[in-house]
């Protein structure tokens, strides 16, 4: 099949996009450099993906409409996973979020009904659930109580596309990622920080007492998910579900900041700062519909995923 896969820099999208090219689809990447984060790390996720012949790329900002009309013909399914992304700079610049995140993802629907296509995969997130004291968390909790601007966004997006499903009959699945881990993370987040600063023999924070935990999924399990998702909602019809993608295993800060060092072979220097605004106490995925309807199956360990991480960091990373 010919995908749209947008965000296809990302951390995400990028592995994503390799993964499809590899099973022998043709791939369409968007992306807009957005300067979140350095553009030659992003450029740099895209290099692999820009060698092979299935793969065309199109700098495309997903909120400019217009713009969209650049896309080609004949795409058959829609991978959507750009976005703003981050908890706490969504605090600081929530307009920014709602825009590109709720609008964006309003274009890519209208573009798709425009083009007479109806097959989306939305990468979603594990933010949605706020500081629900119900674990594991489970799809059909309540998600009505969202503490940061970021994840309100994720939830204003599941809802555009059921409207769409309602109405257009789109066929959609929801993706709820749980912290997600391993080469090309993000600078923003704990791990890339944590191996930066121990690397360097800098101190670390850590918000709270360290007790926070974390449902850390290894991104090769992610993208499975993914594939496996697309496999799904294009095989089947009147299809409109939320699943979560995560490990079914949280580790708490103390114990990631402990791995992290060992890996390093370094001795990490701590300092307490209090908890963040829009930070949540625990995120802990129940997997079963998710092992159900897509055979997901996480595989790689917390330690795996490290030792892979540290040795894209030591070779790769853009520092």
């Amino acid at each position: 099949m010919k995908v749209l896969i947008t965000g296809c820099a990302g951390f995400i999208g990028s592995h994503v996009s390799e993964y499809f090219l590899s099973q022998g689809h043709e791939v369409v990447g968007i992306d807009n450099f957005d300067t979140f984060y350095n553009i030659e790390q992003k450029k740099q996720n895209l290099s692999t993906s820009l060698k092979n012949k299935n793969f065309t790329f199109l700098e495309i900002d997903i909120t400019n409409k217009e713009a969209l009309n650049r896309l080609p013909e004949g795409i058959t399914a829609v991978i959507h996973l750009a976005a703003k992304a981050g908890v706490r700079p969504s605090i600081i610049d929530p307009e920014a979020y709602s825009f590109t995140n709720i609008n964006g993802t309003l274009h890519i629907l209208e573009w798709m009904k425009a083009n007479k296509i109806s097959k989306l995969v939305f990468g979603s997130s594990s933010s949605v659930y706020g500081n629900n004291k119900k674990v594991p968390f489970t799809e059909t909790d309540a998600v009505d109580f969202p503490i940061s601007p970021y994840a309100f966004t994720k939830k204003a997006a599941e809802l555009l596309n059921h409207t769409y499903h309602h109405l257009h009959g789109f066929d959609i699945i929801n993706l709820r990622f749980f912290t997600v881990f391993g080469p090309r993370q993000r600078p923003d987040l704990a791990i890339r920080k944590f191996v930066d600063l121990i690397s360097n023999d800098k101190p670390i924070q850590l918000f709270g007492d360290g007790s926070t935990a974390r449902d850390y999924t290894y991104i090769n399990d992610i993208r499975n998910g993914i594939y496996s998702a697309f496999n799904y909602v294009t095989s089947n019809k009147n299809v409109f579900e939320i699943i979560n993608l995560g490990n079914n295993s949280p580790v708490k800060l103390n114990e990631l900041v402990n791995c992290i060092a060992e890996t390093l072979n370094k001795k990490p220097v701590i300092t307490h700062e209090p908890m963040q605004p829009g930070d949540v106490d625990i995120t802990f995925a129940n997997i079963e519909k998710a092992k159900k309807l897509l055979n997901y199956s996480p595989s790689t360990t917390l330690q795996e995923g490290i030792t892979n991480f540290v040795n894209w960091y030591k070779t790769e990373a853009i520092k």
